[in-house]
């Protein structure tokens, strides 16, 4: 968690490096995205729930996030867009960097103990088509560094998947 910066972005290089390789040829996106989850929760220490929602049309028209592929516990199902950590990086259309989820404004606890996050919004051919979601027991879990290698772990997602998350 607290690891020095170089480590750190070794560690998001090979990460990347394992999910490219995971993805390769494969184009189901649920697949991927069920393997991606897994390899976050298997690779990432300190964490207690990695995954991805995506961009859901209600009857209305109106559009919300839905659970997709994770790992941890179960999640809530629907988010309004702009509620939330991850509606807000939806309606902000940018990484949220949460260092205490309880000090968020209109934060929704799908597990009490979560204390931390980071949600980087996966995009395709430039709209908002989910997200990645990553909650953690501990404080401040989440620094700089790990918002620069998730967004680049999200480009391969949206190299995958982008198109198939809309």
């Amino acid at each position: 968690m607290n690891q020095p910066q170089a480590e750190k972005n070794a560690f998001y290089r090979l990460l990347c490096a394992q999910a490219a390789a995971l993805t390769e040829g494969e184009s189901d996106c649920i697949a991927n995205l069920a393997n991606l989850s897994a390899l976050l929760w298997q690779e990432l220490p300190g964490i207690n729930w990695a995954g991805f929602y995506r961009m859901h049309t209600l009857p209305d028209g109106t559009q919300e996030l839905i659970l997709a592929p994770f790992a941890g516990k179960p999640a809530c199902i629907h988010i309004a867009v702009g509620k939330g950590v991850c509606g807000t990086a939806v309606a902000q259309n940018d990484t949220q960097l949460v260092p205490d989820v309880h000090k968020f404004p209109g934060h929704i606890a799908c597990d009490s103990a979560s204390n931390s996050e980071i949600v980087v919004p996966l995009r395709h051919n430039g709209k908002v088509v989910g997200v990645l979601d990553i909650d953690s027991p501990h404080l401040n879990r989440f620094d700089e560094a790990d918002r620069e290698g998730l967004e680049q772990f999200a480009n391969i997602v949206q190299q995958r998947c982008g198109g198939q998350l809309e």
